[in-house]
């Protein structure tokens, strides 16, 4: 097994403050200080990205803490010119930590003459140098596929389950609902790992971007249901679906877990305005203060997660025992008591 001993973090801009929080999480697992590496990352006048590295990297485990969000060009950009640079400092490894991986729905060809972005994204993340990936929910599975490099999957369905049990005293009434056919198995292992029942709303587009009509599979009258998704980008399906069960479905409460909270456009004052008692988000994108600000809205942290793999992964051990919550249990005792 290696040591950890010559890892270093390095961070973005898209979101420092999950990067520093990562920092010290690590700091309280190695009872050793876990700096950012001093470094720059700013605009020249025309908006080219540049990088300057202060600290000695030679041979050192370098791990680059950067999600690809709004604006995901720039953010994206700011990642490979940094793996570039690391590359180039002779960096024994360069492993891009990326929490929200951008471009992540375009992972197939939607009609004639379409890219797949997600595939060529993946290219260029490795043509920049980065040996390893470590992200969290990918939008599709098959994603991990177009990468020739490692590519580390965590999960925030543990994290959720420890929130759940914490928030929800009488797990006998609530059910899991996936907002549509494509997410069922992630709101099924949601379900399994809370003891829940599981309901489906099937929605039929007649174009991108507008729904035609929606539906509900599966009982949720007098339930207290949890929509779980991995992306909640301008929130109209979201809303849309909890009006549904509530409405036509009689659901007595309806609240939401996405891993990933875009949150663009529209989306807070939709938030606002719904018959959502809460949505739930991770801090895998840095949140502005509108979102903030809405009393709907919280933030549960994966620092914690995000600390113990990248880790693992330093160390040559397992980043798959990061999947279950008897796991993280211990590692998130400061947020959910053990009872």
């Amino acid at each position: 097994m290696k040591s950890d001993i010559n890892l270093k973090l390095i961070s973005g801009n898209a979101n420092k403050e999950l990067a520093g929080n990562i920092a010290r999480r690590m700091t309280v697992y190695r009872g050793a200080p876990v700096n950012l590496a001093n470094a720059r990352v700013e605009r020249f006048n025309d908006k080219e990205i540049f990088v300057e590295v202060f600290d000695n990297v030679r041979d050192e485990d370098m791990f680059i803490i950067q999600s690809t969000s709004n604006p995901a060009n720039d953010n994206l950009m700011e990642l490979l010119i940094m793996a570039d640079a690391l590359r180039r400092s002779s960096a024994q490894r360069v492993t891009a930590v990326i929490p929200y991986f951008g471009y992540a729905r375009q992972d197939r060809r939607t009609a004639a003459r379409t890219p797949i972005s997600a595939k060529l994204v993946a290219n260029l993340i490795a043509q920049a140098g980065v040996d390893r990936v470590l992200t969290m929910d990918l939008h599709a599975g098959q994603i991990q596929g177009f990468f020739d490099i490692p590519v580390d999957n965590l999960y925030a369905a543990p994290v959720f389950a420890l929130d759940i049990k914490q928030q929800f005293p009488d797990l006998s009434e609530v059910t899991v609902v996936s907002p549509d056919v494509g997410g069922v198995a992630r709101a099924r292992e949601l379900a399994k790992r809370i003891g829940a029942g599981l309901a489906i709303v099937d929605k039929r587009r007649s174009k991108p971007g507008e729904i035609e009509e929606m539906m509900i599979i599966g009982d949720v009258k007098d339930r207290v249901c949890i929509i779980v998704d991995d992306i909640c980008d301008t929130a109209g399906t979201l809303c849309k679906a909890a009006e549904l069960l509530q409405q036509e479905g009689g659901a007595k409460e309806v609240h939401a877990y996405i891993s990933h909270g875009v949150l663009s456009g529209p989306a807070v004052g939709r938030i606002a305005g719904s018959v959502l008692k809460s949505l739930v988000v991770t801090d895998s994108i840095e949140q502005p203060q509108p979102v903030q600000d809405e009393p709907r809205i919280r933030v549960v942290p994966i620092g914690p997660m995000f600390a113990q793999a990248i880790l693992n992964i330093s160390n040559g051990s397992s980043v798959s025992s990061l999947f279950n919550e008897d796991t993280l249990g211990p590692i998130y005792e400061a947020f959910y008591p053990m009872k």
